[in-house]
């Protein structure tokens, strides 16, 4: 990492209210001419899923114009590999500057494992966008084999529908993405095989309802909303979500190119601080129904407002009959209890899982690329300007899983030695 990289941002001025004179707290206000962005601009992407709102909210409640960032494009795109693709081109190249993004995917597109070329195309992780709230949808016809956290009932099934030449097909989002990560640990923990077992393929988020409903798939893992439309929509049920797995998981990230970092430090931590005031705004219960109301917008999610807003309050209808499930601790959050921040031993698991599966080698130095990607110390900064709290340490300790596996991020090699399925390269 260039020294250029190194830099911290200066807190930013204020505007104090009456009120936070009196002693409340204060309330940011717009930048001084001093700490003006150096553009007002940046093309940032999305895929249409409840977990973009931190980058919708910034857009649609002012918050980018509010720091200097009048110019920002929020662009809808196709799948995580058009994604990929567009942070490859740059917004020079007639691509974007950053996006919300599968964590995993700002390392292997960093390190030149899933790009054009093998070529290293360096990002930043300024954020993490949420924590919770995917799930592991099965189709109908598979209610009477009970399928919750426990997938062993399905390993007869697979075993069978494998031997007639036609495997159990399960989808994910993004080869080393989040989902894949979720799914295959499911599997896994129950004993089927995800690489040997049934067969793993990759449908966009938008279109795995279609996918399941025309019979492609058998099963897929994604966010929302389209869990709960499958739902909705009689096709389908959710044996689990995904924060059942492990409570309060990484999910996506807010992610922009290493050079416009460096090219535009003030601009790049003005739209850091516009997306921390959107996460703030958007995990208030007192939102939920208006945030449900604005992502559904077609130029957003493009969904129901019945398909996105249950799920954000922590409503869960599995689908299959069991209760419905209120004020779920596994619910989608984006601020509270630092889900804002991107700990670097979250981002260690999922390396560590990327190299369990065969994505990354055994030999991978991934301290050293958590350090190169990883960019905590901005949220930080970016925190404290928004008079926030920030967390103590940039690893939040070892993370226990439904199983009664355990990672410690401290000692990555003991997790991938517990595990019982794996493909190391």
């Amino acid at each position: 990492m260039s020294d250029s990289t190194q830099f911290t941002f200066k807190r930013r001025d204020v505007l104090i209210s009456g009120a936070a004179a009196a002693g409340s707290l204060f309330v940011p206000g717009y930048v001084s001419a001093a700490d003006a962005p150096e553009t007002p601009k940046a093309r940032l992407g999305f895929i249409a899923l409840s977990d973009c709102a931190p980058l919708v909210i910034a857009k649609e409640k002012g918050y980018f114009d509010k720091y200097g960032m009048k110019e920002v494009e929020v662009l809808k795109q196709a799948s995580w590999g058009v994604t990929r693709d567009n942070l490859e081109l740059g917004a020079d190249g007639g691509g974007i500057d950053g996006a919300h993004l599968l964590t995993p995917m700002a390392y292997l597109i960093s390190n030149g494992n899933i790009t054009k070329g093998n070529k290293k195309i360096p990002l930043f992780i300024l954020a993490r966008l949420n924590v919770n709230g995917q799930a592991i949808s099965v189709a109908n016809k598979y209610k009477p084999l009970k399928l919750t956290l426990d997938a062993a009932p399905m390993k007869q099934e697979a075993l069978k529908a494998r031997s007639k030449g036609d495997p159990i097909t399960v989808a994910q989002t993004f080869p080393g993405g989040t989902h894949w990560a979720w799914l295959r640990y499911w599997l896994a923990a129950g004993g089927v095989d995800p690489e040997t077992d049934v067969k793993v393929i990759t449908v966009p988020p938008p279109q795995m309802v279609a996918n399941m409903k025309t019979g492609v798939t058998d099963a897929f893992c994604v966010g929302e909303p389209w869990n709960q439309q499958l739902i909705n929509q009689q096709i389908g049920y959710s044996a689990l979500t995904t924060g059942q797995i492990w409570n309060r998981h990484p999910e996506k990230s807010f992610v922009l190119r290493a050079d416009y970092v460096e090219k535009y430090p003030k601009a790049s931590k003005a739209l850091l601080m516009a997306i921390q005031e959107a996460q703030i705004w958007a995990d208030k219960a007192e939102n939920k129904d208006e945030l449900a109301q604005i992502v559904s917008k077609r130029q957003w999610i493009g969904a129901p407002v019945s398909d996105i807003v249950a799920r954000y309050k922590g409503i869960f209808d599995y689908g299959d009959g069991r209760p419905v499930e209120r004020n779920s601790p596994h619910a989608m959050q984006f601020w509270q209890g630092f889900a804002s921040y991107p700990y670097r031993s979250h981002d260690l698991w999922f390396l560590t899982e990327d190299i369990r599966w065969g994505m990354l080698p055994v030999a991978t130095d991934t301290k050293k690329l958590v350090a190169a990607v990883n960019r905590e110390d901005l949220w930080r900064e970016a925190a404290k300007g928004l008079g926030q709290p920030v967390p103590k340490s940039p690893s939040r300790g070892v993370e226990k899983f439904f199983d009664g596996i355990s990672f410690d991020p401290n000692h990555p090699e003991a997790y991938l030695k517990s595990v019982k399925l794996k493909k190391l390269a």
